[in-house]
């Protein structure tokens, strides 16, 4: 057996930082990847689909032109392998920035392989048995795909199969209406696919407000995508060369022929081939490692960190679990999970820039809530790149005067919002914002009047 102060099982956004604060800190790690280095962010997640974003962005603009009188002569084309090709390499070089930084980590020695747990403190990856006092899983999450009738008839995609196309779908149905759906949909709809979303509950994005729901579903909609919500009887079945997705029961349109299927109805852990059970690791029963406040698990010595724990599920979050871990372990700083102010994004267009409670949450929670909104049509730097869809809503605690949450639907949101996220972690009034003096002409500088709003 080879002996290590520590093994980590992953090289997704927490481990390899890890690896590198335990190597400096003087300690022999083992870090384990048994396909991608990156994780998702860097190969099927951020890093990917938000490049696409971007090439989906500039052929919307291109079709704009001549509101803004410019003229670009001709249909706009689009060419899925360049997208295709344009996205790999993005992708492929932050993948292999992530193996060379380990490669020349001094002190740290990369396993490629599967790895599984065979006692409490020994991993084993193909021939090579792994001690360590320390163990910490960094091990991720992939698409879900629940037993739904006929789905084992057709051809289906998710996200990580969806980034391997080189060709445009002719129509393309999307099953989930949040997140990961619903930035597929518009990224081939402006690609010039036919594109129809369902979701079986009664609206998209269902953990947010229901105005954030109903402001979503007017720009996909204004864009030509087709959106079927209420959608209790799903099923899939083979149509010729097409696939045929039962969509209602009751009311409109009893399915959606498609010629592609995109599955986005959720995640799962990647904890179900890891050889848990000899370690006595506890998982709940969706298959999530079970955390503390500090990311420990209940077994001594061995940590859960990222999508794994189901305690994030963002890049950023992971990132953070990394954080908290290793102010716990070499910094003396006793940071907690608890303390996270969780903030988020939706990268449709515009996007969705998300902080704390939804005002549903607020009022549920028994405090006396201050309420202000401000559509993006009464924010200049939206009108003036005529992008004003959308809006700001604030939610604050009157009796505190600390803010709980902020939804951002509009251009830049998904920046802005972080005015909103300080504020909440330094744990101040919201007078502390109202009184700041923004920059002109950004969309932030509407803040502070929203703030004065608030009733």
């Amino acid at each position: 057996m080879k002996h290590f102060d520590a093994i980590i099982v992953g090289a997704g956004q927490a481990g390899p930082p890890l690896a590198g604060r335990l190597t400096a800190a003087g300690l022999r790690v083992a870090i384990v990847e048994r396909k991608l280095f990156g994780g998702t962010c860097v190969n099927t997640g951020c890093i990917p689909t938000k490049t696409m974003v971007a090439s989906a962005y500039a052929a919307h603009m291109a079709r704009r032109a001549a509101e803004y009188g410019v003229q670009v002569g001709g249909a706009v084309a689009v060419d899925m392998k360049q997208v295709k090709a344009r996205k790999d390499a993005i992708s492929g070089r932050s993948r292999q920035n992530v193996r060379s930084w380990l490669d020349g980590m001094n002190g740290c020695t990369v396993f490629e392989g599967h790895a599984r747990f065979e006692t409490p403190h020994e991993i084993r990856v193909g021939d090579e048995l792994l001690g360590a006092d320390k163990i910490f899983l960094d091990v991720g999450g992939r698409a879900l795909v629940p037993d739904m009738p006929g789905v084992d008839r057709v051809p289906y995609l998710t996200n990580t199969s969806m980034l391997e196309l080189d060709v445009l779908p002719r129509h393309l149905v999307v099953v989930g209406g949040s997140y990961i759906g619903l930035e597929f949909g518009q990224m081939f709809r402006r690609f010039g696919a036919e594109v129809t979303i369902v979701e079986k509950g009664p609206r998209l994005i269902q953990r947010e407000d229901e105005d954030v729901s109903t402001g979503v579903r007017e720009i996909l909609e204004g864009e030509g995508i087709h959106v079927r919500c209420d959608a209790e009887c799903i099923s899939f079945a083979p149509r010729g060369e097409d696939i045929a997705v039962g969509v209602s029961c009751a009311s409109g349109e009893p399915e959606a022929v498609g010629s592609h299927v995109l599955l986005a109805v959720g995640r799962r852990p990647n904890t179900d081939d890891l050889g848990l059970d000899k370690a006595g690791v506890a998982v709940d029963k969706a298959g999530y490692i079970v955390v503390d406040d500090q990311l420990r698990t209940n077994v001594p010595g061995i940590w859960a960190m990222g999508d794994c724990n189901g305690r994030g599920a963002f890049t950023h979050t992971s990132y953070n679990d990394f954080e908290i871990v290793a102010a716990n372990l070499l910094d003396n700083d006793p940071r907690r999970l608890s303390e996270r102010v969780l903030g988020y994004a939706l990268y449709i267009d515009p996007p969705l820039g998300r902080v704390g409670m939804t005002e549903a949450q607020a009022r549920a929670s028994g405090r006396r809530i201050l309420q202000a909104t401000r559509p993006m049509a009464r924010v200049g730097r939206a009108v003036e790149k005529g992008e004003a869809q959308g809006f700001i809503k604030i939610v604050a605690d009157a009796d505190s005067r600390k803010i709980l949450g902020a939804s951002i639907l509009g251009t830049s949101g998904d920046e802005a919002i972080h005015a909103i996220l300080a504020i909440m972690n330094a744990d101040v009034p919201y007078t502390v914002l109202q009184r700041s003096t923004p920059i002109h002409p950004t969309v932030a500088e509407l803040l502070p009047t929203v703030i004065g709003d608030l009733r």
